[in-house]
């Protein structure tokens, strides 16, 4: 008999952990997992020392300490004009996993369905699945990775409880627009569905791309739970500092469920999260145009590499297709990158539904992530340039 769990052995080993421990053994690049290669503000940083040297080290209230709740509440006020109440509408989390994982456990009973877009953050299935519910998926393929109303409503059944959406999207780097967004509300409106909506990377856009929260359409906030962290806009990954916002009955419930997994967690973190949140506009805008330049020299050596590819419109990452170089398999270019280039991605048919005997819609795909330091990424391009030869 297994001292394991099913559960335990259900998924194994997340495809960006495989890659980046490649990276490791080979000594490759690693421009697979997503995490920047420089940290964030200092002012940042100084504000949680400060914390901790001045005794804000002990538990924090279960929602978040104060200062925290507000800070998300004015960002969401300034930012996209929602009004929270900091004290009902805001939950500090253990990243945006733990929201993730709450969101789903608060709002989804065993045999229910939730709905996600494929190609999908990793996660979301395993919580759905450890719930005691099934996904129904909405494959985007390549090259606009559109979602229609059509296909949204084709996947959603009487058993369909909630929908998980991500823009902007990891791993495609798509911005949806105002008729993507409508075709999910309408829907979750007719059908009366809880939207968990996954936005950690919504300051990263690019050119003329805006994200538009879902939870400012009519009718929406009062069955969004939106979710965001300190992970991506402010590059402090390992700080794990995350939270969710939305109407009161929703984080209440969120509430119960993360009270049983850490109660509370990063209380001096949080304080510096409330100052990254209260930053001025400028250093949002002016990361995004560093991350946009990293993009423009990343795209620009992968096509000269010969790889079809398209323009992420935000996030870190850009997708590509690997048929123009002779291969057919994502996963077998991969493993093999780091012999053919020094160099380390994620194949991205892992992040789609793999059904025996059918061939994933993302068998092809790859996706590269350009959060690095400009040298990084020249050393990357000029290896690119080995593919060509």
């Amino acid at each position: 008999m297994s001292l394991l769990s099913k559960r335990a052995s259900d998924f194994g080993t997340t495809i960006f952990t495989e890659m980046s421990a490649l990276a490791t053994k080979t000594g490759a690049i690693n421009l697979g997992q997503g995490f920047p290669d420089h940290d964030g503000p200092l002012e940042v940083a100084e504000a949680a020392i400060a914390a901790i040297q001045s005794g804000r080290n002990q538990y924090p209230p279960g929602r978040g300490f104060p200062e925290f709740c507000e800070a998300v509440a004015s960002h969401q006020r300034h930012w996209y004009g929602l009004e929270l109440n900091p004290a009902t509408d805001v939950v500090a989390t253990t990243g945006a996993s733990e929201a993730l994982f709450a969101s789903v456990f608060a709002t989804v009973n065993p045999g229910d369905e939730v709905v996600v877009f494929a190609p999908y953050f990793d996660i979301y299935v395993p919580a759905i699945r450890w719930a005691g519910a099934t996904h129904r998926t909405v494959t985007l393929t390549a090259p606009d990775f559109r979602i229609t109303a059509d296909a949204i409503r084709a996947a959603v059944t009487d058993r369909t409880r909630a929908i998980i959406f991500n823009s902007p999207h990891n791993p495609t780097g798509r911005v949806f627009d105002s008729s993507e967004l409508q075709a999910i509300a309408d829907v979750a409106i007719e059908q009366d569905l809880v939207v968990i909506s996954d936005e950690v990377y919504e300051h990263l856009v690019f050119d003329n791309a805006r994200h538009t929260p879902i939870a400012t359409l009519p009718g929406m906030f009062e069955r969004t739970i939106t979710i965001s962290s300190m992970g991506k806009s402010f590059a402090f990954t390992g700080w794990k500092v995350g939270w969710a916002s939305g109407p009161e009955p929703l984080m209440s419930g969120l509430l119960g469920i993360k009270q049983f997994v850490t109660f509370a967690s990063g209380a001096p973190l949080q304080l510096g999260a409330a100052a990254a949140l209260a930053l001025p506009d400028s250093y949002f805008s002016d990361y995004a145009a560093w991350l946009q330049a990293r993009r423009n020299q990343l795209v620009a050596g992968l096509d000269a590499a010969g790889f079809g590819l398209v323009q992420p419109q935000g996030t870190y990452f850009v997708t590509t297709d690997v048929r123009p170089l002779g291969f057919n398999d994502g996963l077998d270019f991969c493993q093999k990158l780091p012999e053919l280039a020094g160099l380390v991605a994620i194949p991205l048919e892992t992040l789609y539904d793999r059904k025996p005997g059918e061939e994933s819609a993302g068998k092809a795909l790859v996706r590269w992530a350009f959060c690095k330091q400009e040298s990084v990424l020249t050393e990357a391009v000029e290896r690119l340039g080995q593919l060509a030869r």
